[in-house]
């Protein structure tokens, strides 16, 4: 017996991994975060399958309702939003399952910054402009390290994907105009890849004002940077003029 932690993805069922599918389809007992996962995706559980919504439940619930199918000698399908290792709270159940000596293995999924990036048609990064990808969120009812609070990130002037902060989003604009400029690209992207996505692009001067006016509150993430712009700049990798191991330069 096992526990599999699966990435669900952003939401798209055609955004899972082959594999996720086929432990979802032959699942006989998951535990899936109801409020993040779409509907789809866990509509491809048997019908017979034990179906636990996490939603409601703490992490003592969680173990028991592991080590209950562990009596049975079933393997646990825990499935999380995106993928389980970005804001996923595995690390903690992890701790619990190997205290109790259950194995465990965890299948990656599509981040929803990647789907995010991919409902704006965007590179996230661009040559000369971002090279870097900061993925954080702002502070809540869990606090961030003091080194990692948004103004410090700022002056790295990466991209940005801001997760679970849309509810901040003025005080995200307002941090960051002293950094990157009022009107610095910024986009909002909701449900990523689901029938009811949001796409809201704008600068950190407006999308403050659009993200309201769209009703926008939850599951939705935050991209700030240049390269949002798409930048007409070309990477020397497909540069004819330029050598690398695997062809040389046109001269």
């Amino acid at each position: 017996m096992k526990v599999i932690f699966v990435g669900a993805g952003p939401g798209d069922p055609e955004l899972l991994t082959v594999k996720a599918e086929r432990l979802l389809r032959s699942a006989r007992c998951c535990i899936y975060a109801g409020s993040l996962v779409a509907e789809t995706i866990v509509d491809l559980l048997p019908a017979d399958a034990a179906r636990y919504d996490s939603a409601s439940l703490s992490l003592d619930q969680i173990v028991d309702i592991v080590k209950a199918a562990r009596e049975r000698d079933v393997d646990v399908v825990r499935l999380h939003s995106g993928d389980p290792s970005i804001y996923g709270a595995i690390g903690e159940q992890m701790a619990r399952l190997e205290e109790l000596g259950i194995d465990y293995e965890v299948v990656p999924g599509v981040s929803s910054f990647q789907a995010a990036a991919a409902a704006l048609k965007i590179e996230l990064t661009v040559p000369e402009i971002s090279q870097t990808i900061v993925l954080t969120r702002t502070s809540g009812r869990t606090p961030l390290p003091e080194h990692q609070e948004l103004e410090r990130i700022a002056r790295t002037r990466a991209t940005l994907c801001i997760f679970l902060s849309i509810h901040k989003i003025e005080e995200i604009a307002r941090v960051l105009t002293g950094e990157y400029g009022a009107d610095a690209p910024a986009a909002v992207v909701s449900h990523a890849s689901r029938p009811d996505q949001i796409v809201i692009r704008g600068t950190l001067a407006d999308i403050a004002r659009q993200t309201r006016a769209s009703g926008i509150t939850k599951t939705a993430l935050v991209i700030v940077g240049n390269a949002v712009a798409r930048a007409d700049r070309v990477s020397r990798l497909y540069d004819k003029g330029f050598t690398h191991g695997y062809r040389e330069a046109e001269r």
